[in-house]
Parts: C-alpha cells; structure tokens; sequence
C-alpha cells in the first residue's frame, strides 16, 4: 500500500492495530525549537529518531540530551535515537526545529529505555555499481540491540551513487515458517536527494504472477504485508527510506528471497553480510 505525501499534524500515518501491518506503527513529528511533543502507545515499543534537528528525551525518570545532529536533510548528518519502552510515556522536547521519526513495532513486555549515538550506528554497505544495485544500511536498532530490544527493528537505507535498486534479489517475509521465514510488517518513509526525485516500488505477491507497482515521490509512505517488494530510484537521484519492522514471533528477521530470482544471491557483492545484520 501507498500513502502519498500529506501533512500528518503529528498524528500517526500508521496507528496501532492498523488493519493491513498491525505489528508496525509510525508517527513523523514536526517541532519548532522550544516545542515539546509527549506521547505513550500501549502495546508497541518505540524508537524516536531524527529526521532533522536536535532534540531532547525524557522518558521512564531518564533525560536522553541532545539527540540527532542532522541539519538539512537525512543525508547531512549520522543518525541518532532512543529507545522507549511498551506503554511508557515520552516526550520529545526540540533543541531545534526539527522533524522526528517515530517507529514502534508490537511488544506486550516493558524494557528499559536507552540513546543510540552517531558512533554506535551499525553501518552496511553492499551491491555494485556494475549490478545497479549499490547501497548503505545504517541500522539504528539492528543486532547489537538484540537483547534489549523486543520485535523492532530500525534502519536508514541510501543507495549509493545516483540511480539504481534496492531490495534485490526480491524477497518476502510475511509467514511464520521457521527456519525459512518470519513473518516480519514492514513501514517505509522515502526521501529523494534532489527532493523532486521519484521512483518505483514493487510488490509482487505470488512468483512469477504480475504484481502490483507505486510510483513514490519524496515523503512517501509504502507498507508491506505480504509479498516481494524491491524498490527503485530514477537515475540522476538519490533515495533514501527510513524502515521499521516489527516481527510477529521474534526480532531476528528470516528472509525468504524470490525462487526465481534467487540465483542473484551469488552475483551482488556482500549481501549475505546484510542478510546477517537484520538481528
């Protein structure tokens, strides 16, 4: 599904129990400095990161200062967040104006709250130039999170170089069938660099039948509930997508690629060391 571009007024794109992803829920939160922005959402946990700006977090008795370094867009800058606990309140104070993401994932158990800083970003890069398939995964909540954190997982992906794919081989994980797969909703926010940029995301939900295609724009939304969903940016842009998963059984996410296209495995350079990051 796609959700165009709109002016959200700080109010969930996706909710709790939405009828399509239920274990995904996202929020994008516009402040001037000096505003202050409190929630709590029963039954997810959730990660504040960033998208611009600096902000301050008070959440569980803890303040987490001076979160986010970024100035004009999701490029300028390393991504930084903090990790709120199930039902537990927050509020976002901004340092400046700013633009924050919020993504949660569905979790009965309350943790502990915790600051991910620029230095303890995961980083990922794999594919080629040659294949069209080069990109950068920056994993806020990835596998170093994987005892602290209950079924979320957060990441920024950028392709690398202008043009291109990302999400290739195709793959899906919309079934809980361990050890192939797991079923894991998924939420995308898109940004293109220059911010007229655009591209394609697919959605292919039986192999080999034809599927369904969105043209994305900047600031699009796209979730995924089932199917193999590669996506693509024109050549000439950059693209960006900020990701959230929310696993049904476990964090640790089991993609199953595309049988037909599964032979692609062994031609782009480094992908089974991204398969092994999505803990």
């Amino acid at each position: 599904m796609h959700i165009a571009p709109f002016d959200n007024a700080n109010k969930p794109i996706v909710d709790v129990d939405d009828p399509l992803v239920p274990l995904v829920y996202f929020n994008i939160v516009r402040l001037a400095a000096g505003a202050s922005f409190p929630y709590r959402v029963a039954g997810y946990e959730t990660c504040i990161v960033p998208a611009t700006g600096t902000v301050t977090v008070e959440t569980a008795g803890q303040t987490f200062a001076e979160i986010g370094n970024r100035g004009a867009d999701v490029w300028d800058g390393e991504p930084e967040g903090v990790y709120i606990p199930t039902d537990t309140a927050a509020q976002i104070t901004a340092l400046t104006d700013c633009e924050v993401f919020i993504a949660g994932a569905q979790f009965s158990e309350t943790l502990k709250p915790f600051a991910v800083r620029a230095a303890d970003i995961d980083l990922v890069q794999y594919g080629s130039d040659d294949t069209k398939t080069h990109r950068k995964i920056k994993h806020i909540l990835g596998a170093a999170y994987h005892d602290r954190v209950g079924r979320l997982l957060v990441s920024e992906l950028y392709t690398v170089g202008a043009g291109g794919w990302s999400g290739f081989p195709s793959h899906k994980h919309d079934t809980d069938r361990l050890s192939d797969e797991t079923r894991h909703d998924e939420c995308y926010n898109f940004r293109f660099k220059p911010d007229y940029g655009s591209g394609l995301q697919m959605l292919q939900r039986i192999d080999n039948e034809p599927g369904d295609a969105y043209h994305i724009m900047n600031r699009s939304t796209v979730l995924i509930d089932k199917g193999y969903h590669p996506c693509c940016v024109l050549p000439g842009y950059e693209m960006y997508y900020f990701t959230i998963l929310g696993g049904q059984s476990q964090r640790s996410l089991k993609q199953y690629f595309q049988p037909t296209h599964a032979a692609q495995l062994h031609t782009i350079p480094g992908i089974m060391d991204m398969v092994a990051k999505f803990k």
